[in-house]
């Protein structure tokens, strides 16, 4: 078939490591390469493909014109980042993410160039290889602990895959589980497979949390060979992330309390985590080491984020500059480490937001620095939220101080609640939005604010007061209204043309704001 699917990485099998040249990765034939009889026979040599999924998450691999925008898991984060209120973009530079940024690349579903495809196909690549490693469970050779720990990650990168689909192509789950989402596939898939209908949200939503719960089964115990591998901790972070989706607070809070124990880390001052750019550091649950020779240069996070201002080394950062909104930067404490993540009094501000030093190359001769996918303050936030959910004050404070202790001396807290406004910027003084505003600060420029947007169903405002350039002000579209189809992708053209269980008049989302 012609379906998405041909574009697998089938080339993974030739990788022998993390550090194994991408060109190779790159081939478009079909994944039943990937055989049983070879790379699969034993937990050992799966690891071969299983590294090679990972390096395509944070390679730059677009297969057509939109390469510098599409290297991975961090472009995806920065590209939900900064179609919210908290990331600025002060300028359309050569328009790498702009179009994100503006709500102006659905109606390009028809493109192999623009994010639509770009998303599904990356996911659904991810989808499709960890399926032929799930296919190996019963018959790949080696220890317990050795397929488990191959299976395991497998399970947890499906999960993590569809979760990510669900969030892209369909609207957030609770209230809407009934909605069209994305096809679901659990086999092995090759150039001849038959393309499947559209599932419930619900039905992905199943599906997901089996896998999850799959995965945090199998890599219970088991100690992880690299920073980039999904493990137990990991795993359980997933979980959370799910859980808070599906508004499951129990879960959520369980899962991200057990995280944190079982991951070894520790709340970092941010004196010692600078620059954000090294996996090694402790408070790193997830991320990707990059090498001098991975370094994707201009297609790289680091690229768009670091300005270079301090050496006017004159990397793209400087061309269209990511800026914390000056509304979020004034609900920081004074007394808070966090405000040397940006700048106010960069001369390059001028009526834009704050310049960001969050992000900066760990070395800039090498375009290089690491990227950090899930930090354990993450997993007290998220712990802080689901108790406040609940109705259990005293512990989400004291979850929330884990993290603002290392933030603001003598930090306090005595709100209670859990009223949201309509939009972020309807503030109710509750615990609940204290919560999730230090979460808006904490994990500016790592997370994608959109994800969060969605699942509050909060609306947003983006205003020249908050440092918005008038052009991507939104002002004539519906961003306080959270039911809208504004942030739901449409479905790469690519998809219908292959598969015959989905149709483009029937199975297209809205290319506007809502359905006609």
């Amino acid at each position: 078939m012609k379906k998405i699917f041909k574009y697998i990485f089938a080339g993974f099998v030739g990788c022998a490591s993390l550090s194994s040249c991408l060109d190779d990765a790159l081939q478009t034939a079909p994944t039943d390469s990937m055989s049983g009889d070879g790379l699969l026979a034993n937990a050992n040599a799966a690891l071969v493909p299983l590294n090679g999924i990972y390096r395509s998450m944070y390679a730059s691999w677009s297969p057509t014109g939109n390469t510098h925008q599409s290297f991975g898991i961090s472009s995806y984060n920065l590209m939900a980042d900064v179609m919210g209120e908290d990331m600025v973009m002060s300028a359309i530079g050569s328009g790498w993410f702009w179009y994100d940024c503006l709500y102006n690349v659905k109606s390009f579903y028809s493109s192999g160039a623009w994010r639509s495809y770009d998303l599904w196909n990356g996911y659904y690549t991810w989808v499709s290889n960890a399926n032929y490693i799930i296919a190996a469970e019963e018959t790949i050779e080696g220890t317990t602990e050795e397929i488990n720990y191959v299976i395991g990650q497998a399970y947890a990168i499906r999960a993590y895959s569809y979760f990510m689909l669900a969030q892209s192509f369909a609207r957030t789950y609770k209230g809407h589980e009934s909605d069209q989402c994305c096809p679901i596939y659990t086999e092995p898939t090759v150039a001849g497979t038959a393309g499947k209908a559209r599932a419930t949200v619900q039905e992905v939503y199943d599906q997901i949390t089996s896998d999850i719960n799959k995965a945090v089964d199998m890599l219970n115990g088991i100690k992880r060979k690299h920073v980039s591998h999904i493990n137990h901790a990991v795993a359980l972070g997933l979980k959370a992330r799910i859980a808070l989706v599906m508004e499951d607070w129990a879960t959520a809070k369980s899962a991200a309390k057990n995280a944190i124990a079982v991951s070894g880390c520790t709340v970092l001052p941010v004196s010692s985590f600078s620059g954000l750019n090294d996996s090694s550091a402790g408070n790193v649950m997830w991320g990707a080491e990059i090498i001098s020779d991975q370094s994707t240069m201009y297609a790289g996070f680091f690229t768009h984020m670091d300005a270079c201002d301090e050496r006017g080394d004159g990397k793209y950062g400087a061309d269209a500059r990511k800026q914390i909104s000056k509304e979020l930067y004034g609900l920081i404490n004074p007394a808070d480490a966090r405000k040397a993540w940006w700048d106010p009094e960069n001369e390059n501000n001028k009526s834009g937001g704050y310049q960001q030093e969050k992000f900066k190359f760990s070395d800039r001769q090498t375009w290089t620095g690491d990227y950090i996918w899930m930090r354990v303050e993450e997993m007290y936030l998220t712990a802080a939220e689901a108790e406040c959910r609940l109705g259990e004050t005293a512990p989400a404070i004291e979850d929330l101080k884990a993290v603002m202790d290392k933030r603001v001396e003598g930090y306090t807290c005595t709100k209670t609640g859990t009223s949201l406004g309509a939009t972020s910027s309807d503030y109710t003084g509750s615990l609940l939005e204290e919560i999730i505003i230090q979460r808006r600060v904490e994990l500016w420029g790592e997370f994608g604010r959109i994800y969060d947007l969605r699942r509050l169903k909060q609306g947003f405002r983006r205003t020249a007061a908050m440092g918005w350039p008038s052009d991507a002000l939104l002002g004539n579209r519906p961003t306080d209204d959270p039911e809208c189809y504004m942030w739901v992708l449409t479905i790469p053209q690519s998809e219908f043309d292959g598969n015959v269980n989905m149709d483009v008049k029937t199975d297209q989302n809205p290319v506007g704001d809502y359905k006609e």
